[in-house]
């Protein structure tokens, strides 16, 4: 179970109503986000897992969870919308993960010796038609894919997954893609190491999606430990997209933009990623930092090593790194230490809990804003982007330019 993100700032007191499509899902109905994962099935016999473990599964199974938002069952579904767009909310609303169908591993997937595991292509097929019949509903004809961190079960990332998705106003696919970890703070290493294997499995589910669909552009939205696995499959990308020409790329590799919040990985190790071409490829790639994050502050004491996603140790950089990053405008890097919200908790989970934070993503996801048109500043000493005072003035105004249609006056 998992209580409902405070609503983005962007949407005020709830005067704007992003769910301008009233059919994107069913009348009434709750809400069932695509999954891709590659963990292992629980039993039947499983006290422990309802769905799915924190073992590897080695192939990559797809499906559909239904979640279910909890309100009031004396109000209806559409005024519960309405209240959870709402700053100050009265009541606390739980997603939980109802049921789960699978519907069977991606054949791409299934490796020589997975001996008693059936490759066939319907599982494929059958997650092709339900992205189809999605983005044949839906203004957006975009993929957004969500990588959860560490710590979490196999419903975590469906129930964010379904909240993000709720904020985009039910636009485009969401697909939660959960990887195995463990919800014990002591499997943190052991983790770590199932990010490389489940990196392979991402990397295949994107180039199948850009094969096999008419979607414009994949995006992918990495958290803490999990943008371990979405900067290394990024990376591959890239060196597997080496030499393409553009309807090459078109036809394999439709990567949008790619945002790492939070983000648990070594800075040298993205610093190679970056010289084989990462911020290449896709539209945008982001890089969500905060001084305030005391979990990166433990990673950091536990490798001996800075973070991504800290940057209260960069005072200044020299004119050839600043050159770099004037150059790479696909690379961006935000400082959300000023931002609303972005110290609630332990400061790591800003992307859920901070208005501020969430209108960002949400609106750079649906509108290709850049950090300048979304209201932010750059700094002055360092080539990182920041949250102004009157940041949520800004975007609302953004937000009118591009979709008047938002703002019911």
């Amino acid at each position: 179970m998992l209580e409902l993100m405070p609503a983005p700032g962007v949407y005020g007191e709830g005067d704007i109503n992003p769910f301008l499509d009233a059919e994107l899902i069913d009348h009434g109905a709750q809400p069932a986000v695509l999954y891709a994962t590659d963990r292992a099935p629980a039993q039947m016999d499983d006290s422990r897992y309802t769905y799915y473990t924190n073992k590897r599964g080695h192939v990559l199974r797809l499906g559909v969870a239904h979640v279910n938002v909890g309100h009031d069952e004396s109000i209806t579904w559409d005024e519960a919308r309405r209240i959870s767009l709402l700053k100050n909310r009265s009541d606390n609303y739980p997603l939980q993960v109802a049921s789960v169908e699978e519907f069977g591993p991606l054949a791409q997937t299934v490796r020589p010796f997975d001996e008693e595991i059936e490759k066939s292509e319907a599982p494929g097929e059958r997650f092709v038609a339900e992205v189809e019949r999605r983005l044949a509903r839906s203004r957006s004809q975009d993929v957004y894919i969500y990588v959860h961190g560490y710590k979490v079960d196999f419903e975590n990332s469906a129930l964010v997954s379904s909240e993000l998705w709720h904020f985009l106003g039910y636009q485009g696919v969401f697909i939660a893609y959960s990887w195995p970890t463990t919800a014990k703070t002591l499997a943190y290493f052991s983790d770590l190491e199932n990010t490389t294997a489940s990196a392979r499995k991402l990397r295949q589910l994107i180039v199948y999606l850009s094969q096999n669909t008419s979607v414009e552009r994949i995006h992918v939205i990495g958290y803490s430990a999990g943008t371990r696995l979405v900067a290394r499959t990024i990376a591959d990308l890239a060196l597997l997209a080496y030499g393409l020409d553009e309807q090459e790329l078109r036809q394999n590799v439709r990567l949008g933009h790619v945002i790492l919040t939070g983000s648990d990985v070594d800075r040298a190790t993205l610093g190679g990623y970056l010289l084989d071409g990462a911020a290449e490829l896709p539209d945008s790639l982001t890089l969500y930092l905060s001084s305030t994050d005391k979990a990166l502050g433990m990673s950091r004491l536990a490798f001996g090593r800075s973070r991504v996603g800290q940057v209260d140790d960069i005072s200044e950089v020299g004119p050839a790194t600043r050159d770099y990053f004037e150059n790479t405008p696909a690379l961006r890097m935000i400082d959300v230490s000023d931002a609303e919200g972005s110290t609630t908790g332990n400061g790591h989970a800003y992307f859920r809990a901070s208005p501020w934070v969430s209108s960002d993503i949400l609106t750079t996801l649906l509108y290709d804003l850049p950090p300048e048109a979304r209201g932010l500043q750059r700094s002055a000493k360092l080539p990182v982007w920041t949250f102004p005072d009157d940041y949520v003035a800004r975007i609302r105004s953004a937000l009118r330019s591009v979709n008047p249609e938002l703002f019911p006056d």
